[in-house]
């Protein structure tokens, strides 16, 4: 329950949105994300490892992958609904001894579906790196909503950048075994004492001055709640039905040109880390133009880098177009969350930013595993881009039409008027 007095100030200031307290919390969330996040990741770099140790096509060692999606969507909204009643500490533990549990107990699997089964509990843990702490966040800041979002986001991409770097560095003296022991042991290590120190709450009288911004901002979009939910619920899921192939075949896609499984997880690192700018930048942006703008901005550009995939290949190519990739697609997923802010309820902001984010991740998922069978049907993966690129387009037409809807409906009572 939230508390009924003042949060005491403290060396950080008093704990208002916006505060040093907040720029603290903020930095840990980070951490935590980058930690917790390792399970999206990490399967990644181990496809071609997987295909080749359990015997399997493309199609079948891309389902560990899938499951891990799996139980980091649905993982989400649990743990988004936990935080909503219990805050963010207790989603953080469990989530750290998930993962601890899921790679320790991956590490004995003799089948793709032991595997995939672990890669479940494995999703579920890494769920509490990314929602529940979007959605805690997004509750300390106003004026700066939007750069603070996309900084809680973020540690998923920087997870994408710096675990596939690590994991490749071990596989050359360790077996991927070994490697999953030693994720399982350090991930608690990091994340209990880093959730811990997020034990503070938000104090009730935050939450009605943000229902009441809420309120008057819906009834000037004209949209009721479970409208919006549900248009950003599809949006999410096209839009990651799309960025789902560079991400989770680019190492796969890499070996099969020849550059070799180094090239393509450095890819991937580059790709996720400028991500990681993409998202911060687009954060800043949308504070000053607003969300639905830099979420149209950033799906525009996200099909024009899949339509380069298409035509280029080699590996220069595969550099910078992957690097334009990540550019253009980070700042997207974390639009859907303001936008959730600023027109929904705060006391429900973790079910409601986990449900989109629950269907983001669903397109991971479901994208992934449809271009490794779309790659099996026809030993290419040129119709798995132009798949992700239709999926793009209808992204790009539902939130144009959130942008628009607002103006016609205006004209609408103004000429009735």
């Amino acid at each position: 329950m939230l508390e009924n007095k003042p949060v005491a100030a403290d060396a950080f200031g008093s704990a208002d949105i916006d505060s040093k307290y907040a720029w603290w919390r903020l930095v840990l969330t980070l951490i935590l994300g980058t930690v917790a996040c390792v399970g999206n990741w990490s399967v990644v770099v181990l496809l071609p490892t997987l295909q080749v140790e359990f015997d399997t096509v493309r199609g079948g060692a891309s389902l560990p992958y899938t499951c891990t999606m799996l139980g980091f969507a649905f993982g989400g909204v649990a743990m988004g609904r936990l935080a909503d009643r219990a805050g963010i500490v207790v989603p953080v533990l469990i989530g750290a001894f998930l993962l601890s549990l899921g790679y320790i107990l991956a590490a004995l699997t003799t089948s793709i579906w032991q595997f995939a089964a672990l890669s479940l509990i494995i999703g579920l843990g890494s769920a509490a790196g990314f929602s529940p702490l979007i959605s805690d966040l997004s509750l300390w800041f106003g004026k700066y909503r939007g750069l603070a979002v996309a900084f809680a986001a973020s540690g998923s991409y920087l997870a994408g950048a710096v675990w596939p770097l690590v994991i490749e560095h071990f596989l050359a003296t360790q077996s991927w075994r070994t490697i999953h022991v030693g994720i399982g042991v350090f991930v608690p290590l990091v994340m209990v004492p880093v959730g811990l120190q997020l034990r503070r709450r938000l104090h009730a009288t935050a939450f009605i001055q943000a229902e009441a911004a809420t309120e008057a901002a819906r009834n000037q979009l004209g949209l009721s709640p479970n409208v919006l939910q549900a248009v950003l619920v599809i949006a999410g899921f096209a839009c990651c039905m799309a960025m789902s192939m560079p991400q989770v075949h680019i190492v796969a896609y890499c070996g099969d040109l020849g550059y070799g499984v180094a090239v393509g997880t450095q890819i991937i690192a580059l790709m996720l880390g400028l991500g990681v700018v993409s998202r911060l930048a687009s954060g800043a942006v949308a504070d000053r133009i607003g969300a639905g703008p830099m979420l149209i901005l950033g799906s525009s550009m996200q099909a024009a880098a899949l339509l380069l995939y298409l035509f280029f290949n080699s590996k220069s190519s595969l550099y910078v177009i992957s690097g334009l990739f990540g550019l253009f697609q980070g700042g997207i997923v974390p639009m859907y969350a303001v936008i959730i802010r600023k027109y929904l309820p705060p006391r429900e902001a973790g079910i409601r930013i986990s449900l989109v984010l629950m269907a983001t991740v669903l397109g991971m998922a479901c994208g992934g595993l449809a271009a490794g069978y779309i790659f099996d049907a026809t030993g290419s993966y040129h119709l798995a881009f132009l798949h992700g690129f239709l999926w793009n387009c209808v992204n790009l037409v539902l939130v144009s039409w959130l942008i628009v809807w607002p103006n016609l409906r205006r004209r609408r009572q103004f000429a009735v008027t």
